[in-house]
């Protein structure tokens, strides 16, 4: 097996799995409920991956969800989640860098352990900010950048390595500036470690506006 089939073997039949496992831990699942609650009314899930947000949404709150994400091998989990929360799901296997979404057609977007691994972040916030309504909200919950010096210089060096085995993942990217130079503002911020390896629990969530 060539070493692109074999990649590819990987990306379709484990890499599914082991991000399924490593994002659905307890300490995950906490932060998720401290923001997919909030959604309402039209909402866009970026990178819904396997579902594990669908549990979190007050279905009395959302009229309409739309999935986005470009790795069709997630989808076949999602599409289990979507039937055991019973929600109305639309998957969209495309990425965020291009939405192909009219403008000002969301009043929530969900983002949650997503930005690591979209190869250009900052082009994809902007087609966020496109999509969403006036008065709109992007709830985000990220991983990224550590405050502390030496943490922060283990994310870069590790980086390169890391995210060849686990679908893209940046460990070091600075959620707040790409969220600001995207052109939002951010209305809440909170930040702490997760119980875990430093280098990869580093966690940022709240709520963001268009400026």
């Amino acid at each position: 097996m060539s070493e692109k089939m074999s990649e590819n073997w990987y990306d379709r039949n484990i890499l599914p799995y082991m991000i399924d496992l490593a994002c659905g831990v307890k300490p995950v699942h906490r932060q998720r409920e401290k923001i997919v609650p909030l959604a309402h009314g039209r909402v866009l899930e970026i990178g819904i991956g396997t579902g594990l947000n669908l549990r979190h949404y007050d279905k009395s709150k959302v009229t309409k969800l739309v999935g986005l994400d470009p790795a069709m091998q997630m989808h076949k989990l999602a599409e289990k989640r979507r039937q055991e929360s019973g929600m109305d799901v639309e998957l969209v296997g495309l990425s965020a860098e291009t939405i192909p979404l009219p403008d000002a057609s969301f009043d929530t977007i969900v983002i949650t352990f997503t930005l690591c691994t979209i190869p250009d972040p900052l082009a994809a916030l902007k087609e966020m900010k496109r999509v969403l309504a006036p008065g709109g909200k992007l709830l985000y919950c990220e991983h990224g950048a550590a405050p502390d010096e030496n943490v922060f210089q283990w994310q870069k060096k590790m980086t390169p390595y890391w995210k060849r085995v686990a679908g893209g993942c940046h460990l070091d990217r600075d959620i707040p500036k790409l969220l600001l130079d995207a052109g939002f503002t951010l209305e809440s911020l909170e930040t702490r470690y997760l119980p875990g390896p430093r280098m990869l629990t580093y966690n940022y969530w709240g709520v963001a506006v268009a400026s």
